[in-house]
């Protein structure tokens, strides 16, 4: 009996709306691949998805600085992306690879996320791969100090409200890796990443074949949190969270570190924005100073000069209220490298002279010196100052009085500055008896090298004196970074290879010389007294053993 026509068109229509439906379920989904270092993951993940239903896109392009913005030019729309990478210290990803020399820098994927010019490799996705260590890490990347609490109350608040807003800008300006990674993928419903230590690229590729062989169905770009994938990693540090979401309380602090970064505001609106949130609260300024120094960095002299933006900058040079309380709050910074930080930023934005911001970095050593609080960390940052032009006066007056009291931090500081007397000094105490002092001047020498050959000698000389000793093993190890090419100064180190009464140090006598040129003492001579005289290691081979194969080779 034939169907109605009715029938058959409803019939018809069903059809054609289940293969409209299942087309658009067909349509492949795209995994973005960012491979800085190691391709296994990637690989993986080509191996096992069907490739009727999954197209890959490398988002690298070899060779070319500025891949990531030529990916979202091309508006790639992206429903998962891997990146594999090192991730240590948080900034970065990079390779240790030497054929390649790919990087992805946070501040590049934050600049892409916030300025919208990326909607496809950032606002489509479904999910996030981050095969690198820590790039989940909950640790805090700053916290709320002593000296922003005294500044809470210094602005008004009671002992409980400033206890209560400290804890609270804490939590909200902690800016964790996983913070970050959550910041630059908003809205994202899956970031897997690693809390601390991830598997390398051919440990995580094998284990991610264990998962596509238990996940009989794909479940890549669903948008899902995978148990299967959690369970293949589960002797490893994978973790997952959502992208953070617009109703959280952080993602007020995106909306304000986006600022500075968006592309779709120019220099003068950042400007003004900067003005703001240097009006705010000090200790909510304090959590916002690396935002604010990334900023003021990134403009060129020309941008600067330009007719709005430099408007911008001569009104916050002119707000008078702002600057007090800014130079009030770094003054009383108890860390010397924020204090210097903040002075930097105000003569940055027209608020200090050089000659000013000189002064007040004069002014934080001597707090410092003061307060007995000099030691690597206060060495480092005076070297990193630079020698000043040696006309200071209160250089000068510092120095003097510093020499008198022997502490060779200090000194070692003043040296940093230029002090000729204080150099002498810090060199004296790379001999010292006390470790302490010997690691100030090691660190003090990583700057400034020792001069000339007379300094080497001296000191070379002065560690055949010392009795055997950890003092010595450190003033050993403390000359062979400097490379030491003097042949007298190699010769005393070497004929104190014979004497030494502990193994200890002659692996550091041996670190000194498989730096050197040690072709002036004779090779074979070199060799034969190292094999003679050789104190029995403990646990194995060692940087004596790495000197004999040099020696032997050449």
């Amino acid at each position: 009996m034939p169907l109605p026509s009715s029938l058959i068109r409803q019939v018809l229509a069903t059809c054609l709306g289940a293969a409209v439906s299942l087309g658009a379920i067909a349509a492949p989904r795209t995994v973005c691949t960012i491979t800085v270092n190691s391709p296994d993951e990637r690989e993986s993940f080509r191996r096992h998805l069907p490739a009727g239903d999954y197209r890959f896109v490398e988002l690298v392009e070899r060779g070319r600085p500025d891949w990531l913005a030529s990916a979202c030019q091309q508006k790639v729309q992206c429903d998962a992306l891997i990146i594999s990478g090192h991730f240590d210290g948080g900034t970065e990803f990079y390779t240790d690879r030497h054929d390649n020399s790919e990087y992805l820098s946070v501040e590049e994927m934050e600049r892409a996320s916030c300025s919208d010019s990326c909607p496809g490799v950032f606002s489509q996705l479904k999910e996030v791969y981050l095969f690198g260590c820590n790039t989940l890490k909950t640790e805090a990347r700053q916290t709320v100090t002593e000296d922003i609490v005294r500044g809470l109350l210094r602005s008004g608040h009671t002992a409980a409200d400033a206890s209560r807003v400290a804890s609270l800008l804490g939590d909200q300006h902690a800016e964790s890796n996983r913070d970050r990674m959550r910041a630059i993928f908003k809205d994202v419903p899956v970031v897997y990443g690693f809390s601390s230590l991830a598997p390398l690229g051919r440990t995580a590729g094998p284990l991610l074949d264990k998962y596509f062989q238990s996940a009989t169905v794909p479940e890549i770009g669903s948008g899902q949190v995978s148990t299967k994938l959690m369970a293949a990693f589960s002797n490893t540090a994978l973790t997952v969270t959502p992208g953070l979401s617009e109703a959280e309380s952080k993602a007020t602090l995106r909306r304000d570190a986006c600022q500075f970064v968006d592309d779709r505001l120019s220099p003068a609106q950042k400007v003004a924005f900067m003005h703001q949130v240097l009006k705010r609260d000090m200790a909510e300024v304090r959590m916002l100073l690396g935002h604010l120094e990334r900023f003021a960095a990134s403009l060129g002299p020309a941008q600067r000069i330009a007719g709005t933006t430099a408007t911008a900058f001569e009104t916050i040079a002119g707000d008078h209220g702002t600057r007090g309380r800014f130079l009030e709050s770094a003054r009383d910074a108890d860390e010397a490298s924020v204090r210097t930080r903040m002075m930097a930023l105000a003569r940055n934005v027209g608020w200090l002279t050089p000659a000013q911001e000189q002064a007040e970095f004069m002014r934080t050593i001597a707090d410092q010196i003061a307060r007995g609080r000099v030691g690597r960390d206060e060495v480092d940052l005076a070297c990193g100052r630079g020698r000043l032009d040696g006309q200071d006066p209160a250089l000068h007056t510092l120095a003097a009085g510093v020499l008198k009291t022997g502490k060779v931090a200090q000194v070692a500081a003043m040296a940093c500055l230029g002090s000729p007397e204080a150099h002498a000094r810090v060199v004296r105490a790379v001999t010292s008896a006390h470790a302490d002092d010997i690691a100030i001047a090691q660190a003090y020498l990583r700057h400034r090298p020792l001069a000339d050959a007379g300094e080497v000698r001296s000191v070379a000389s002065a560690i055949a004196k010392m009795p055997a000793s950890d003092a010595q093993v450190r003033a050993i190890e403390t000359l062979a970074q400097q490379r030491v090419s003097d042949p007298e100064s190699l010769r005393a180190i070497a004929a104190l290879f014979p004497l030494a009464k502990s193994v200890q140090v002659q692996r550091a006598i041996a670190g000194v010389l498989i730096r050197s040129d040690y072709r002036v003492l004779g090779q074979a001579d070199l060799a034969r007294t190292l094999k003679q005289h050789r104190l029995k290691s403990p646990d194995g081979g060692d940087v004596i053993d790495a000197l004999l194969r040099v020696l032997q080779a050449g």
